[in-house]
């Protein structure tokens, strides 16, 4: 009975160890999420931050350079078009216009005598002529005469033009003596008063701007210009639609559209120059379709630009893309040194609880999903995670996976 007990004893000890070597050599399924391929409605969307500004918005700079007399508005005042702003001290204007006036009438009265001479010249010379005819005066006398004629006849010209300078200058006056009023180009609204009475205005030169007196925003029409980078201008064209967010409004969105993108990259303020290349934004304005009365200029903003959208086309969730190496006849063994290795995107698919490696074209891409343009029917498998799972999936690997329930909308 012991020896019957032995063997059995023995015969159980190979066993487990049979089965335990089966069971290690077995391969191994990999656990992943699965989801099928279907089709879905797709936004492609570009994000951008920017501020909130006026379509119109004119910045009131002094033309002449004096001392602020009266301010007839307040900041936040309504203004129409040609309704009165502000006014310069026009004492010294209108004494250069009195001066100018007095030059030109001084002018014209040597006119006058300039032109008597002129006439009294010519009945010399005349006089002078018929008795040269006639032999009865020297050529010198005569000569003489035209001398005359010729100094008369150029003093009456010198006046003349000296009437026109004296004339050219009082324009010129005249026209800063209007530059001392300034009244508004445009309706809307004082968006900013810089100013008060008894200041200076300074005209601007070549290296320093002049004094900004006001800034006048028409805000019936708002804009949204937003900053977007290199990679993703290209795909913004005008008349494109776009979601506008305020900060200083979070509960509202406002629609827009593009109508403007910038065909030159923004120079960056404020920064050293480096031989580091750089990331590039471009503007883009989105003009607002029904702005609200409350929002005002330099209000942060972002905006959702919607670059195109499809309806019902075959979609998988982002995260199923991968990128698979491959390589063409005559690659070397090192990766590092493979010059001809490249890169497939693709799926992996299941079939038969086998993985599949599928090679696909893309479309557009949402928020969550991207549209599949060729290399998959509906209602396939796709292996959509963990991270970690799809970076250990191979052709053929064994799959154990589980349907997910709830499929992304985008």
């Amino acid at each position: 009975m012991k020896k019957i007990i032995l063997i059995v004893g023995v015969l159980v000890v190979i066993g487990l160890i049979i089965v335990l070597n089966f069971n290690s050599k077995r391969e191994k399924a990999i656990k992943v999420t699965l989801e099928k391929v279907h089709k879905s409605d797709l936004t492609s969307v570009i994000s951008a931050s920017g501020e909130i500004k006026p379509k119109k918005n004119v910045n009131i700079s002094a033309h002449i350079p004096g001392r602020i007399a009266k301010i007839g508005v307040k900041e936040g005042e309504d203004v129409k078009a040609g309704d009165f702003l502000l006014k310069l001290d026009s004492i010294q204007y209108e004494a250069n216009a009195e001066r100018d006036r007095a030059f030109i009438q001084s002018y014209k009265a040597e006119l006058i005598k300039a032109e008597t001479t002129l006439q009294k010249s010519k009945s010399d010379y005349n006089r002078q002529k018929n008795l040269s005819d006639n032999g009865l005066i020297s050529k010198e006398q005569l000569e003489q005469a035209k001398s005359q004629l010729d100094i008369a006849d150029a003093t009456s010209r010198s006046v003349t033009f000296q009437i026109t300078q004296a004339e050219a200058s009082l324009k010129s006056t005249l026209d800063n003596l209007g530059k001392t009023v300034y009244t508004s180009p445009i309706d809307g609204i004082i968006t900013s008063l810089r100013v008060e009475e008894g200041e200076v205005a300074m005209i601007g030169t070549m290296n320093n701007p002049g004094t900004v007196l006001m800034t006048i925003a028409d805000l019936s029409v708002m804009e949204a210009e937003v900053e977007v980078d290199e990679t993703d201008v290209v795909g913004v064209k005008l008349g494109q639609t776009a979601d506008v967010r305020v900060d200083a409004f979070p509960n509202d969105v406002f629609k827009g559209k593009v109508t403007e993108v910038g065909s030159s990259a923004l120079q960056k303020t404020g920064l050293s120059t480096s031989t580091t290349q750089e990331a590039k934004d471009f503007k883009v304005v989105i003009t607002l379709d029904d702005p609200s009365k409350l929002l005002k200029p330099g209000l942060s903003a972002s905006a959702d630009i919607i670059t195109s959208e499809k309806k019902q086309v075959l979609a998988v969730p982002i995260s199923a893309l991968v990128l698979k190496e491959t390589k063409t006849e005559g690659a070397t063994v090192e990766p590092s040194k493979d010059k001809t290795q490249s890169e497939t995107e693709g799926v992996y698919v299941v079939e038969a609880s086998r993985a599949k490696f599928v090679q696909v074209r893309k479309g557009i891409m949402g928020e969550l999903m991207i549209e599949i343009a060729s290399g998959l029917n509906e209602n396939q498998d796709v292996v959509v995670g963990p991270y970690e799972a799809l970076r250990q999936i191979k052709d053929g690997s064994l799959i154990k996976g589980e349907i997910k329930k709830e499929t992304a909308k985008k």
